[in-house]
């Protein structure tokens, strides 16, 4: 059967440049690859996948909250290759674990595993609880030569651990960051708080 991996990183740990890289080299097999991201994702155009080393390529599809991906449409291809996985809900996730089987196509996810706060997304998370094979796509800390397992948001400048868990398009930056410089960047951050009623209270 085939298989359904992911392959995970910090920010600024090469994930999209590694896709290009996996794509062209099945391509240059002559193999048929499919290119998919969410459709949400407009940091570099609303179809490119686009790695910060310059290297791009067209996504085929792009995947809105809530699509169904039919089986059907994958028959015949070697490889499907995903870029920023996290942003999927788990419900595609789900899908793409069904395309390994029928028609049998092997789907290589790339993307975040946790966010800012440390928290996983829910599609990194379904990932975790299906993927055959979960790898990790290793980078240092921006400020030591640990490995980096944080992605710390910076808003004007400053770590910030309040804002919502997906930030398109803000005055919002990231690091790649071990643990310990992001819990002393973030201890004294201030946090969303939830009162009992459900309401969002945040910090003055």
């Amino acid at each position: 059967m085939a298989k359904l991996y992911f392959r995970y990183g910090t920010m600024d740990s090469a994930k999209s440049m590694n896709l290009l890289a996996v794509a062209h080299n099945y391509r240059k097999q002559g193999k048929r690859v499919l290119l998919m991201k969410p459709r949400l994702d407009t940091r570099f155009g609303s179809t490119k996948i686009s790695s910060r080393s310059g290297l791009e390529a067209e996504a085929d599809v792009m995947v809105d909250e809530g699509d169904t991906l039919d089986p059907r449409d994958f028959t015949g291809l070697d490889c499907v290759l995903v870029d920023e996985v996290q942003f999927l809900a788990p419900s595609v996730i789900e899908d793409l674990r069904r395309i390994t089987v029928d028609p049998g196509v092997p789907v290589i996810c790339y993307g975040l595993r946790t966010d800012f706060r440390t928290k996983l997304f829910p599609g990194a998370q379904r990932l975790m609880e299906l993927a055959d094979r979960i790898e990790e796509v290793k980078v240092t800390c921006q400020y030591c030569a640990k490995k980096a397992i944080c992605n710390l948001r910076f808003v004007n400048g400053t770590p910030t651990v309040v804002g919502p868990q997906i930030q398109l398009g803000a005055e919002e930056s990231y690091a790649p960051v071990c643990w310990g410089h992001y819990d002393e960047a973030t201890r004294h951050s201030a946090v969303e708080k939830v009162d009992p009623s459900g309401a969002t209270i945040r910090p003055s």
